[in-house]
């Protein structure tokens, strides 16, 4: 009867702080995940990553994401291209800040379905075995896998902190940057677009934040400029650089 219990409330029982800190790390990860590897590697090409790294990457989102790196990439180079003008996939400027923020991911889906985009802007992206028989077409493999992975280690609670994770990257990511990244903030630079730094500290989602930064320099790996900003991303990538 105790295995069976034990079986039901998962492998791990925390207190409720636990919980809540272990979903925050996992969400982390997941961010940590598209500004270096999708947003730096591969749509910008402003860093190499080692092959243990850039799978790891790739594997977690499939994960906890379920994006296609070439779709992201795509979509995204796309975006500075036509930046705020109505080509944009996603310009609070053209659609309205509510849509882009809440929105985001229905504007992304939208754009995914453009196959002339994916063509066009998606190029150089990974095209290997898992890529073509795992990653792309099974995306909604890998999610459900992350919920049964979240229930047998946490219990039911693993349901909920499933539910955060999916909607993590949508709002923090897709819906702030892209929506409040081109509408409210401080500015360094005086760039042909409206993106905007929305705050100097980029740890929320892994130095995103500085996004009148990165649009001046796009194809730089770091994204802080001034000597009061700090991106945690840069961080990261240099303590990969150690490893």
């Amino acid at each position: 009867m105790d295995i069976v219990l034990q079986a039901l409330l998962g492998v791990f029982q925390l207190p409720w702080w636990g919980y809540v800190l272990v979903t925050l790390g996992l969400t982390h990860i997941t961010i940590a995940s598209i500004t270096i590897f999708l947003h730096r590697h591969q749509a910008h090409r402003a860093l190499e990553l080692h092959p243990i790294a850039s799978h790891f990457f790739r594997f977690w989102l499939w994960l906890t994401t379920g994006m296609i790196t070439k779709v992201w990439v795509a979509i995204h180079r796309k975006h500075h291209v036509k930046c705020d003008t109505i080509e944009d996939p996603h310009s609070p400027q053209v659609f309205g800040l509510k849509k882009v923020l809440w929105g985001g991911s229905e504007l992304y889906r939208a754009e995914a379905k453009n196959l002339e985009t994916i063509e066009k802007y998606g190029k150089g992206t990974p095209d290997d075995f898992l890529e073509r028989n795992l990653y792309t077409p099974r995306t909604w493999h890998g999610i459900l896998t992350m919920l049964i992975i979240n229930i047998v280690l946490f219990g039911p609670i693993g349901i909920t902190m499933w539910a955060v994770q999916m909607v993590w990257a949508p709002i923090f990511a897709a819906g702030g940057i892209n929506g409040i990244g081109h509408y409210w903030g401080y500015r360094n630079f005086d760039t042909t677009e409206w993106s905007t730094n929305i705050v100097p500290w980029g740890i929320l989602v892994g130095g995103e934040e500085l996004h009148n930064n990165h649009h001046r320099y796009a194809h730089s790996a770091k994204l802080s400029n001034k000597w009061w900003e700090f991106d945690i991303g840069w961080l990261y990538i240099r303590i990969l650089e150690i490893f």
